[in-house]
C-alpha cells in the first residue's frame, strides 16, 4: 500500500509531508543528524527505507527499521552495489560527493541532494567550494533531481548550532559580536528541511535544479541570540560590538579549552555577511511554508522556562 502523508500538519502534530509512493527510498548518510530525522519521518508514514551508511552499527543503534547497506561514498564499487536497485535517492552527506553519487546511481533514479548556502559566502573555504563543485556536477548531468541548499539547520538531535550557542550563553551573559550582531541570518528548522526533502522526492524534476531552502524571514544575529537565550530559559544576553580580528585570535587560542564551546575563525568571519534569502521559489516548487524561529526554538528546547 502506498504511504500517504498530510503536508498541512505541523511538526508539533507529528507531521509528515504529503507523499505517496510504493518504492523504497535509499538514504545516503541515513545515520547522520538530518538523515535520522528524515528516516523517522518516512518510517512514520510507512515508507520503506534503504539506509546507505558507513557504520551499520550506528544505524542499528538508532532503533529504526531498514537493513543497512554498508557503503562509503569514496568507494565506488560498494556505493554502486548499495544503490543498484534505487529509484529514489536522498543524499544527506556533503555535496562534494555528488559526482561519485551520480556515477553510482541508476540512470533514471530521482535524486534529492543536500547542499548548503555556504556556497554564497564571501570567504570561500573547502566546505563552500565542495558545495559549488557538487552543484555544478548535478546541473551538468541531465539527471532527474534537485540540490537543496539549506541555511543554518537547527533542531536536530545532536546539532551544534543553537545547542552550542545555548551552552555558551549558560557560561557567560556577555557576548562580543562583530558589528554587534547586526548581520542577518535565516535559520531553518530540521522539520522543514525534512518536509522539503519529502516533497522534492515526489515532485518530477525533468531537468536538474538547485534550490535554496530557508526559514520564513531573516533576523539579525543579535536577535537570533536573544531568541535562543529566551527559549533555553536563560537571561537576556548583553551583546557588545567587537572587532572581528581579536575574536578570531581568541577562537584560535581557546580551541583546545574543553570548558569553552569551540568556535572556528571562519564562523566569526561569516558573522560579517548577511545570509538572507528569498523563499518564494521554495514555497512555489515545494509547497513548504517554514515555521517561525519562535516555533522552531520551542520545539528544540521545549516549553518556555523562567530565566
Amino acid at each position: 500500500m502506498a504511504a500517504s502523508f498530510n503536508a498541512t500538519l505541523s511538526p508539533a502534530q507529528g507531521y509528515a509531508p504529503s507523499l505517496a509512493m510504493t518504492e523504497p527510498v535509499h538514504i545516503i548518510g541515513a545515520s547522520g543528524r538530518t538523515g535520522l530525522a528524515l528516516s523517522r519521518t518516512l518510517r512514520a508514514g510507512g515508507v520503506t527505507l534503504v539506509p546507505v551508511v558507513r557504520n551499520p552499527t550506528k544505524w542499528t543503534a538508532a532503533g529504526l527499521d531498514g537493513e543497512p547497506r554498508p557503503a562509503d561514498v569514496r568507494q565506488p564499487d560498494a556505493l554502486r552495489a548499495a544503490l543498484s536497485d534505487a529509484t529514489r535517492i536522498v543524499s544527506c552527506v556533503h555535496a562534494r560527493h555528488t559526482a561519485a553519487i551520480l556515477a553510482a546511481a541508476p540512470r533514471f533514479a530521482r535524486l534529492v541532494l543536500l547542499g548548503s548556502t555556504r556556497k554564497f559566502t564571501k570567504w570561500p573555504d573547502n566546505h563552500g567550494n565542495g558545495v559549488l563543485a557538487g552543484e555544478a556536477a548535478l546541473l551538468a548531468s541531465s539527471r532527474q533531481g534537485v540540490m537543496l541548499h539549506p541555511t543554518m539547520i537547527y533542531g536536530a538531535q545532536g546539532e551544534n548550532n543553537v545547542q552550542r550557542l545555548a551552552a555558551l550563553l549558560r557560561r557567560t551573559r556577555v557576548l562580543p559580536l562583530p558589528g554587534g550582531g547586526r548581520f542577518l541570518v535565516q535559520p531553518i528548522h530540521v522539520s522543514d528541511v525534512v518536509r522539503c526533502i519529502c516533497t522534492a522526492l515526489e515532485r518530477p524534476w525533468p531537468d536538474p535544479e538547485s534550490l535554496v531552502i530557508a526559514g520564513p524571514e531573516p533576523v539579525s544575529y543579535a536577535d537570533f541570540v536573544r531568541a535562543v537565550a529566551a527559549a533555553a530559559g536563560l537571561r537576556r544576553p548583553l551583546i557588545l560590538p567587537f572587532p572581528a580580528a581579536p575574536l578570531i585570535l581568541a577562537a584560535r587560542l581557546t580551541r583546545g579549552v574543553k570548558s569553552i564551546p569551540a568556535v572556528e575563525p571562519g564562523e566569526i568571519r561569516r558573522l560579517m555577511e548577511d545570509k538572507a534569502f528569498d523563499i518564494a521559489p521554495m514555497v512555489a516548487k515545494l509547497h513548504v511554508r517554514p515555521i517561525s524561529l519562535q516555533e522552531g526554538l520551542a520545539l528544540t528546547f521545549g516549553p518556555p522556562q523562567d530565566g
